[in-house]
């Protein structure tokens, strides 16, 4: 029996998870997915976002701004790759510059405080920001206090930390039915079937159907769409904040955004689909992107483009986060789309009081776990140190010195961590999330076959049986060099 089980190990199933490791509670994540983050979590904008745009009095106000603060602080204690570089929300002309005037009015109402987070910016200051920005640039909202950040290592990273503070994690485990018995629920999987007093959905774009397994009144989350490029590294200076359109009806707009790793995005587009795992990108799409992000820079160096990808954003008809308890032991995390990344922090929060309330009908109050440690082991990123250390290093241990990603400059020794940590890479996407081989300009051309051999050595498998990420993304199907001896 679990006291709670969270369905999705996105980054709110996992931020929920690590702040309920901080008590003496038997808490178990499910995780349809080979690996944690797979879905909206692996495929955004990675922006923190400062917290002028959500309407006055929502949650996503409330939450963005709160989040947004705890940031620094829950990457600091995990490792993870954070910066405050800003953002600036550009207006092109009159109509767009009084839409300005009522995004920092908003951000005023939702706590922000002129100077320090918030401000107006004239034509010329912002010329001196961003030198390119567009020509028909005259004014724009700068938010100091916006950031970017490595969302794919910051999901690995929570779940990580509430790992070793005590957390289950079980991956491949695609909830299809939910039973409540007394005071009990039955999670089933087509593997097992799991018995807590407390479910937690997290489940993202499929938070819907694990609702409707369960309460009677029905919910829909529909999947909206968005579409983008990734420029690789280049020597030239190019674009220093977040740049944003300003926002319509469809969101906040595209975007031209630096990474935590210089390269840069540009997108998303925003559209409606049908399907749940619509992930694919389309030429006029890509192209309409293109002409958007002209609104915002006179060059885009097409030159550079390495990818193309799209995420599913969880759209509830609210237009708000839907943080809730329809059903006893029951909590409900829905339409949790932008800003739900600069939000998930505080979201964990909200969803641990409801949590607690529950839990107390059953007569269990929240312990505080003595033994929670906050910090994770720091990751080996060579990138960031000197010649010096990089020496002491391979000193000590060979492996970093020998590359396998000559675009990133990924040492064998980085891999091999990752592998090996309580939240380890299980397959070439894995590792690709974690130490970014695979993200530069070959895009895996050449280490693939080196992180797959890596992974079958460090894991002790079968080569056939390392997969690129989930369990029929087969990469190698037969031992073609053992056929090619038998034919001789």
């Amino acid at each position: 029996m679990y006291d709670i089980i969270i369905i999705g190990a996105g980054v709110i199933g996992a931020s929920i998870a690590r702040e309920l490791a901080k008590y003496e509670l038997k808490t178990l994540v499910l995780e349809k997915n080979s690996d944690v983050g797979d879905e909206t979590s692996s495929a955004n904008s990675a922006i923190v976002h400062s917290g002028y745009d959500p309407h006055p009095g929502t949650l996503k106000a409330e939450l963005n701004v709160l989040g947004n603060e705890m940031f620094t602080k829950v990457c600091e204690d995990l490792d993870v790759e954070f910066k405050r570089i800003g953002s600036l929300t550009v207006a092109t002309n009159l109509e767009e510059a009084d839409t300005l005037t009522k995004l920092y009015q908003n951000g005023l109402e939702n706590g922000l405080e002129n100077g320090r987070d918030i401000e107006m910016v004239c034509q010329s200051k912002l010329r001196e920001m961003e030198p390119f920005i567009t020509k028909k640039a005259i004014k724009a909202l700068y938010a100091k206090n916006a950031g970017i950040v490595n969302p794919f290592e910051l999901v690995v990273a929570l779940m990580e930390n509430a790992i070793d503070n005590g957390v289950e994690l079980k991956l491949n485990e695609e909830v299809i039915a939910i039973r409540r018995k007394e005071d009990s629920y039955y999670v089933k999987t087509a593997n097992k079937e799991y018995q807590t007093r407390v479910v937690v959905n997290c489940a993202g774009v499929h938070s819907d159907l694990i609702n409707n397994l369960v309460c009677e009144k029905k919910e829909e989350i529909k999947p909206r769409k968005g579409e983008y490029y990734v420029l690789d590294h280049f020597p030239s200076e190019y674009i220093r904040h977040t740049l944003f359109s300003v926002p319509s009806s469809k969101g906040k707009g595209v975007l031209v955004s630096p990474t935590t790793h210089g390269n840069y995005l540009i997108g998303p587009s925003s559209e409606f689909v049908s399907a749940k795992d619509d992930k694919a990108t389309d030429t006029l799409t890509l192209k309409e992107v293109i002409n958007q992000a002209y609104r915002l820079v006179d060059n885009i160096p097409m030159q550079y483009v390495i990818r193309q990808f799209s995420g599913l954003r969880a759209y509830h008809d609210s237009n708000d986060f839907v943080i809730n308890c329809p059903e006893r032991g029951f909590i409900n995390l829905l339409g949790i789309q932008s800003p739900g990344l600069a939000s998930s922090p505080a979201i964990a929060l909200k969803a641990v009081e409801l949590i607690k309330n529950e839990l107390s009908k059953f007569d269990i109050s929240l312990i505080e776990n003595q033994s929670f440690n906050p910090k994770r082991r720091p990751l080996y990123r060579l990138n960031n140190l000197t010649i010096e250390e990089r020496q002491a290093l391979i000193e000590k241990d060979p492996r970093f010195g020998k590359m396998v990603c000559r675009c990133e400059k990924v040492s064998l020794g980085e891999v091999v961590d990752c592998i090996h940590r309580s939240c380890g890479a299980r397959t070439v996407k894995g590792v690709k999330k974690r130490v970014r081989p695979g993200f530069g300009k070959c895009q895996g051309g050449f280490c693939e076959p080196l992180i797959l051999k890596i992974l079958s050595e460090e894991l002790g498998k079968n080569p056939l049986d390392i997969k690129y990420a989930n369990p029929n993304s087969y990469i190698l199907l037969e031992d073609s060099y053992k056929e090619s001896k038998e034919e001789k």
